[in-house]
């Protein structure tokens, strides 16, 4: 059983309580349920105002309080929002009728006086309970933070995480939401007259099953379990020449980062993005001029802290190709028989055997369009800032590339993508005698099928598992990259049997 957590903290002003609700905001999501407790005038609205403005990454948002209309539903760049207000329910049947009973899924609730119908609240909530101060001033609040069941950890996170912001001079600072990705990473902005900065929220990943042979499926692939990682090759970029963010301040044990903010300005253009081509050409310099050189395999984040880059080997790419059957198939209403998959996974593990004898180098993993910044007032490859490379592996050179030029956010047309594949090939040839332009193309083909194959099953599983049902929409230019790679003579049997057996995605 759970051991309610309770935080208490003052707050001077509607600016410490815009602060500790844009904190909190970096540890919650869609699901989580907050309530706000207080007399009259104790700042519920306001401090729910200060939460919701934060996520919609607008400062004037109108946020009306939900007295008179019991409920307030906001779309927000990351998931849905409602904000009710119970001081007008009478019994806890009424909640029905504002969409409360039951709680609606894949939705952040935030409840003012939630004592109305104290029956139905969830056991799993963070409560907020508000008073005044005056002695401290007409504005100033105290706040006490109390979490109940598993919210208890996010409460004892919320203390960590400022305690941190304390120790490393940021908590006066304001607080900007920043887009996340698919992970339980979370980011924000802080800014002080002296310039912005990124601050990273890194927890440990969270308990999975043990499905393959007693391993998660994130050990088993080989992803970063905590924030180490990420220090030790942002470290390692930096040392040889490449932008990644440098580590201004850093709990490693709590996952909390503080880093150079490289900005915003991206590799794409347009809506729906572009590929600009110059900075593609940029990125494709920088792959070449990574895996020409020697990287160890052996990284220090700290002092006596050691990380040993992990292989991607045979095991970690078959794990992440079965996402398709287990969950890209039964979306599409098919299933391979017993027999059907071991020939799946015999085909597989016999083009897999290229990638094991392959040269191996870094490979980043995530190395596209949403992980690439344009510095532009930087020299040639430190033009391309990197922000994505904690699940960092010692795979084949062919794997990144594949990942730039068959971004899965954005439509690579193919005569871009076999300029730059020509550019790569032309760079490590120049450096490198012995560099085999065939080999190489035959690995990125394989490469290409490898990952394509595992990110159909991904986005289904983000959508299914996960309630974020947005990343179906790159299902259908995955299925294009996918039938780009088949084409290779070298996975004519692949190309056959995926024809017969594998149905393409629905239209988005």
């Amino acid at each position: 059983m759970n051991v309610p957590a309770t935080y208490s903290v003052v707050l001077s002003n509607e600016a410490a309580t815009a602060h500790l609700m844009a904190d909190l905001a970096l540890l919650i999501g869609p699901g989580d349920v907050i309530t706000l407790t207080g007399d009259l005038g104790a700042g519920k609205t306001a401090a729910a105002r200060a939460l919701i403005r934060h996520l919609a990454g607008d400062k004037t948002l109108e946020v009306p309080s939900p007295t008179f209309t019991l409920a307030q539903a906001y779309d927000l760049p990351g998931f849905p929002l409602l904000h009710a207000d119970l001081y007008r329910i009478n019994a806890a049947a009424e909640l029905e009728e504002i969409g409360l009973s039951p709680l609606p899924e894949g939705t952040l609730v935030l409840i003012e006086w939630p004592e109305r119908a104290a029956e139905a609240l969830p056991e799993q909530r963070i409560d907020i309970a508000l008073s005044h101060l005056p002695a401290l001033g007409s504005t100033a609040r105290s706040a006490l933070i109390t979490g109940y069941g598993k919210a208890a950890a996010q409460v004892a996170r919320l203390e960590t995480l400022r305690q941190f912001l304390t120790a490393s001079g940021y908590a006066d600072a304001e607080r900007r939401c920043m887009a996340g990705d698919a992970s339980t990473r979370s980011y924000a902005r802080l800014v002080r007259d002296d310039g912005i900065v990124v601050l990273m929220n890194s927890p440990r990943r969270r308990d999975e099953p043990a499905i393959h042979q007693g391993r998660t499926y994130s050990a088993a692939v080989h992803l970063a379990e905590d924030v180490k990682p990420f220090v030790a090759i942002a470290g390692g970029l930096r040392e040889r020449g490449f932008s990644a963010p440098a580590i201004h301040h850093a709990d490693l044990d709590a996952g909390f980062l503080i880093t150079e903010d490289l900005g915003s300005a991206a590799v794409t253009e347009g809506d729906p993005p572009r590929p600009i081509a110059e900075r593609y050409q940029a990125a494709t310099d920088v792959l070449a001029a990574l895996h020409r050189q020697y990287l160890p395999e052996v990284l220090s984040p700290a002092p006596e802290i050691v990380h040993a880059i992990p292989p991607f080997d045979t095991e970690a790419f078959m794990i992440e190709v079965g996402l398709m059957p287990d969950w890209y198939l039964p979306d599409r209403g098919a299933e391979l028989s017993g027999e059907l998959r071991a020939e799946f996974d015999r085909m597989w593990r016999r083009l897999l055997r290229k990638s094991a004898v392959a040269a191996q180098t870094w490979v980043l993993r995530d190395f596209h369009s949403p992980n690439l910044i344009w510095l532009d007032q930087r020299p040639d490859i430190a033009k391309v800032g990197l922000i994505d490379f904690q699940d960092a592996v010692l795979g084949p050179a062919a794997y990144d590339l594949v990942s730039l030029l068959q971004d899965a956010r954005v439509d690579v047309p193919e005569p871009l993508e076999l300029a730059l594949l020509t550019r790569y090939i032309k760079a490590r040839r120049g450096s490198d005698d012995m560099f085999d332009a065939a080999d190489f193309a035959e690995l990125y083909a394989i490469m290409s099928a490898q990952r394509n194959t595992r990110l159909l099953g991904t986005f289904a599983r983000l959508n299914r598992r996960d309630g974020k049902p947005h990343y179906l929409r790159h299902q259908p230019r995955i299925w294009t990259y996918l039938n780009r790679s088949l084409a290779h003579p070298a996975l004519r049997p692949l190309r056959e049997w995926y024809s017969t057996h594998i149905p393409p995605p629905s239209p988005y």
